[in-house]
């Protein structure tokens, strides 16, 4: 439970930024819109999506990290087993 808050404050924080980076401001409103309301869906849709995203990938990535893990530790654990048969 606690590594879901974690991951969830990570993805927070990283959508966060990437709403920052994306902000019309640093790029001299060139691509403010036409609608104000508009404007806001499009920032709220993609914060949401860059939260979903992040969460995503960390999760993969944990999951990556954790077969890797398994597939080392029974590598010299099967080695050391077959040693100790052989006469």
């Amino acid at each position: 439970m606690a590594q879901r808050i974690i991951d969830g404050v990570l993805s927070a924080l990283a959508g966060l930024v990437s709403v920052l980076l994306s902000w019309p401001y640093w790029r001299d409103f060139e691509y403010w819109p036409e609608s104000p309301a508009m404007w806001w869906v499009y920032i709220a849709a993609g914060y949401l999506l860059a939260v979903y995203v992040f969460y995503v990938f960390l999760g993969s990535l944990r999951t990556l990290f954790l077969h890797d893990e398994q597939a080392r530790v029974p590598a010299s654990g099967r080695d050391g087993l077959a040693r100790e048969e052989r006469p």
